[in-house]
């Protein structure tokens, strides 16, 4: 992608002068000195418009109103000399991106705000990609990694996402247990349809039933309407039921039944309610000890475990750490608004020598920390500070 920014200032000398602090940049240029051409030329789709507030033709209000209206895409960033806050409010209420005050400093104000909106359009368009890709083809782009632990799981992943099996992910807590159920449902035949995740250790115990099933006006003291429970929210698509080894065991008798019937019972009625959902559970409980000690159902433990993905501890994917860190080093500096950095030799063994207790998802918030905290483009070992273990 090559940007198309277009600047609009009836100074000529201005607009050269903001033109020149844009030429070791890979955009596409174009000045018009007045709003009339401007306007003659929106059909050009340019990304990025910035537009002088006073022009000898017409407001730049005006203009912005116009844009605004008719192409709402276009990242506008309003320059102008006045300073008056109600200006400046103005200008943002009618849909500018940023405002950049003519001062001595402007042209490097205004072409650091151009930067980060290209920067901003890019990100976007990098999602919209990603969410096609989930869509429409067999890749796992939302799974990073490139080792052998993490190939096989995709691989796992490639054989039931197509099928309507019931499916099992176990491994330790921040090792992506959501992320690979995602990918199962964006892959399979029920894409189309909802993807309803629940966290059932988040939900008191007393509340899981309403939670997953819903309820009927006056089932209880409160329950003033009726309302639609995550399975009812889930028909046609997929369940993901998270640490399933804290549900009641009360409970659990009736997800049996859910599993075997089909069909489920809002709280208060009788009327049983015939559903198509697919259940994908997770837990990083050992479920067969969990059996033995009589806090899980044998029968209900063999049921969910139709096909089981397990899902590997980050420090067993080796050089999955640096692949991963790289990774979140870019979405960080991007989010954050920093100049791009790096990991040099002493920063990537002392990443590969850390235990990870808390897995991908403590390694996500370490990045994050380290760009927050490293003032230098290339991050050393001496920049990283590991929280202490638990």
């Amino acid at each position: 992608m090559i940007p198309k920014v277009f600047i609009v200032e009836d100074n000529m000398m201005y607009a050269a002068a903001i033109e020149h602090s844009l030429k070791d940049m890979d955009y596409e240029i174009k000045v018009f000195y007045n709003g009339q051409d401007l306007l003659d030329n929106l059909g050009q789709n340019p990304d990025i418009i910035t537009l002088d507030y006073m022009l000898p033709d017409m407001s730049g209000l005006e203009i912005l109103q116009k844009i605004t209206t008719s192409y709402p895409s276009i990242a506008t960033i309003v320059v102008s000399g006045q300073e008056d806050v109600n200006v400046v409010v103005e200008a943002y209420k009618n849909g500018a991106k940023n405002y950049v005050v003519k001062n001595d400093n402007a042209v490097i104000e205004l072409r650091n705000a151009i930067k980060n909106a290209v920067d901003q359009i890019v990100l976007q368009e990098e999602v919209e990609v990603l969410r096609e890709e989930l869509h429409d083809r067999s890749k796992y782009s939302n799974i990073v990694g490139e080792s052998t632990a993490i190939y096989k799981v995709m691989k796992l992943i490639q054989r039931v996402e197509k099928t309507d099996s019931l499916v099992m992910i176990t491994g330790d807590n921040g090792t992506g247990k959501e992320l690979v159920a995602e990918a199962i449902h964006f892959n399979s035949e029920r894409r189309k349809k909802p993807f309803i995740a629940v966290n059932l250790a988040a939900i008191p115990h007393h509340l899981v039933e309403d939670e997953l099933f819903g309820h009927e006006k006056g089932a209880f003291t409160g329950a003033s309407s009726r309302r639609i429970g995550k399975f009812e929210e889930a028909d046609g698509g997929t369940l993901f039921l998270d640490e399933i080894g804290e549900m009641d065991i009360i409970l659990q008798t009736k997800l049996l039944r859910v599993l075997q019937d089909g069909r489920i019972t809002r709280l208060g009625s009788n009327k049983m309610i015939s559903l198509s959902v697919r259940i994908v559970t997770a837990t990083n409980r050992n479920l067969s000890e969990q059996v033995k000690l009589g806090k899980f159902r044998e029968d209900l433990y063999y049921r969910i475990q139709g096909f089981l993905i397990h899902l590997p501890r980050l420090r067993d994917r080796g050089n999955d750490i640096i692949v991963l860190a790289n990774h979140f080093l870019n979405v960080f500096t991007r989010k954050h608004h920093v100049p791009a950095k790096t990991l040099d030799e002493s920063a990537r063994e002392a990443l590969l020598k850390h235990p990870w207790p808390g897995n991908v998802r403590e390694l996500i918030a370490f990045m994050d920390r380290c760009v927050l905290m490293s003032d230098s483009d290339v991050i050393s070992k001496n920049d990283l500070i590991f929280s202490s273990s638990i």
